[in-house]
């Protein structure tokens, strides 16, 4: 069976990639505020301003991920529910665990939680409908 449009898992990932989207140009608005001072955030190639504009990005792209898989003929099985959450869960983690890297060095080593979410929700996409 393949899920329509509407289906609730799927329009989970419509309504959050949608909601990630508004985040990045929300973040970008704010961090937009000062990337004209050129000490901004430590400087341009300091790793707090790359991880606060690997967030911004994150959101974004991250985001679209979600609308993407959304409004593909994905067939509805526990392998493409997990895909469904795992995506989401991934597409927060990432601009978070960015966002806290930027604030605190040691926070890198959050970034397997984003990274695992992410790749399992690759993985089973990629499986569709065997699981």
């Amino acid at each position: 069976m393949i899920a329509a449009i509407g289906t609730t898992a799927f329009a989970l990932n419509w309504t959050a990639g949608w909601a990630l989207v508004l985040a990045a140009f929300a973040s970008g608005a704010v961090i937009g505020l000062g990337f004209h001072k050129p000490a901004f955030l430590g400087g341009y190639d300091s790793l707090r301003r790359r991880m606060v504009r690997l967030g911004h990005i994150a959101f974004a792209a991250l985001g679209m991920l979600n609308i993407l898989y959304s409004l593909g003929p994905i067939p509805l099985n526990l392998g493409t529910r997990v895909a469904s959450i795992a995506l989401i869960v991934g597409a927060i983690a990432m601009p978070l665990v960015c966002f806290l890297t930027a604030w605190r060095t040691p926070m890198r080593h959050l970034f397997f939680i984003p990274v695992i979410a992410l790749m399992t929700g690759v993985v089973c996409v990629l499986l569709g409908g065997v699981l």
